[in-house]
């Protein structure tokens, strides 16, 4: 087996056991902080909320710097420093006793954390360039895999173990896949020839920004996660309009999320290899298209069977997004600095979540659950015509550099030529 294969394959295990320890705490992190002793349904709420946020605040201040450092001494490093770091901060929130305890491990959780967009970086890196989509496809599979079975993992430990032991086996799940990775992925780096040359963090900043292909694709992940990830937390909430009077709602939410998780995991593959053949941005541009066409019918639905299977389909379109975000920043990331532009990617995404839940969720207090699903589709509308536009000038601009580069090199050849010349007219 081809090394790159190896490696990705076990990248693999190691994304989907990761995944799978980290969103194994959404689902009962309020029923902790009861047990820890927050018993006001308000308290509860406020500190389910800040807790909660607090991982993905520190984690949006720190990953440029942990994507600095992975150019800088290898990307399998940063990736095992955040796996047995979150490791140890996972196993401490066993043995926490009260909430305060809980925040302060969940932002130190979130300022080591970055195994995911390290993993990305170092499968990046190691495929051949046309293999890539389907490198990415595949390990975007086993994100969405271990996001699916997480929150079942975690509340069927949590049913037959406790809360807190659920903390201790997340930690052991992280270590483990930590370990595969330090024993199994191989990375021969070496430091570029060829390097962009900044100057700290503002000057990384700088130098992507000054990258207009990167600019566009930032500002492409954003619109994506606001539109998609912004409805996750109210999805619960439709099931209940959709089937009043159930008594197991949220395994019935858990239903209707994973079907779109699952028609992801299955989907990306395909979608990697096609754009590997047909170029990322088309794959994006048709799956944005086809995800927004799929979140309009939701908002109609009036039985949770079409909502299930809505989902479904809208979940093989939205597997074209991550991978061809990742792709295309693979191929406009400066020489030396992949991993930097992978965190900002991760940043800009992150963001894009995070207003995008505050937007979803203001929309729905104001007119309604259903309507989320038509704002859904309006941002992803936007970026579907951003991307159209921003596509068609960065043609325009490679066009411009090939033939720049030609006509250097016609210079160069023509410079050498009297060379040539002359050493005949001696002989």
């Amino acid at each position: 087996m081809e090394g790159w294969k190896r490696s990705l394959y076990i990248l693999c295990i190691g994304q989907f056991l990761a995944m799978a320890s980290i969103s194994c705490v959404a689902p009962f992190l309020p029923l902790y902080l009861q047990e820890l002793g927050v018993q006001d349904h308000a308290d509860v709420t406020m500190w389910s909320a800040v807790i909660y946020g607090a991982n993905l605040l520190s984690a949006f201040v720190m990953a440029p710097v942990w994507g600095r450092l992975a150019d800088r001494y290898g990307r399998k490093l940063m990736l095992l420093r955040s796996g047995f770091g979150m490791a140890v901060t996972m196993t401490l929130m066993a043995f926490v006793s009260g909430p305060v305890e809980l925040l302060l491990l969940r932002l130190l959780n979130g300022t080591l954390s970055g195994f995911g967009p390290a993993a990305i970086a170092l499968t990046a890196k190691s495929a051949p360039k046309e293999r890539s989509g389907y490198a990415l496809g595949m390990l975007q599979s086993s994100s969405v895999g271990g996001t699916i079975c997480g929150p079942l993992l975690g509340g069927m430990l949590a049913d037959r173990f406790g809360f807190a032991e659920v903390f201790l086996y997340m930690g052991i799940g992280i270590l483990a896949a930590s370990v595969v990775v330090l024993f199994g992925v191989h990375e021969r780096y070496e430091k570029p020839l060829l390097q962009a040359q900044t100057s700290g963090l503002r000057g990384d900043l700088r130098e992507m920004m000054s990258r207009r292909p990167l600019l566009h694709v930032f500002v492409s992940a954003f619109l994506q996660r606001a539109a998609t990830v912004g409805i996750l937390p109210l999805i619960p909430l439709y099931v209940q309009l959709l089937a009043p009077g159930s008594s197991n709602v949220a395994l019935l939410a858990g239903i209707a999320s994973a079907a779109a998780g699952v028609a992801n995991m299955m989907a990306a593959p395909q979608l990697g290899k096609l754009g590997d053949r047909r170029g990322p941005s088309r794959v994006l541009a048709s799956s944005l298209l086809g995800a927004m066409l799929l979140a309009i019918p939701q908002a109609f639905a009036q039985q949770l069977w079409q909502l299930i299977a809505l989902r479904f389909c809208s979940g093989a379109s939205l597997s074209g997004l991550g991978l061809s975000l990742n792709s295309l920043v693979r191929r406009h990331a400066p020489a030396g600095m992949e991993s930097r532009a992978y965190s900002y990617l991760n940043c800009a995404q992150m963001a894009g979540g995070l207003l995008g839940s505050i937007g979803m969720g203001w929309l729905a207090g104001a007119f309604g659950l259903r309507i989320i699903f038509a704002g859904s589709a309006v941002l992803l509308a936007l970026n579907w015509l951003w991307v159209k536009i921003t596509d068609a000038h960065v043609s325009e601009t490679d066009g411009a550099r090939q033939e720049t580069a030609d006509l250097s090199r016609d210079k160069e050849t023509w410079e050498e030529q009297p060379l040539q010349t002359g050493s005949v007219g001696k002989r």
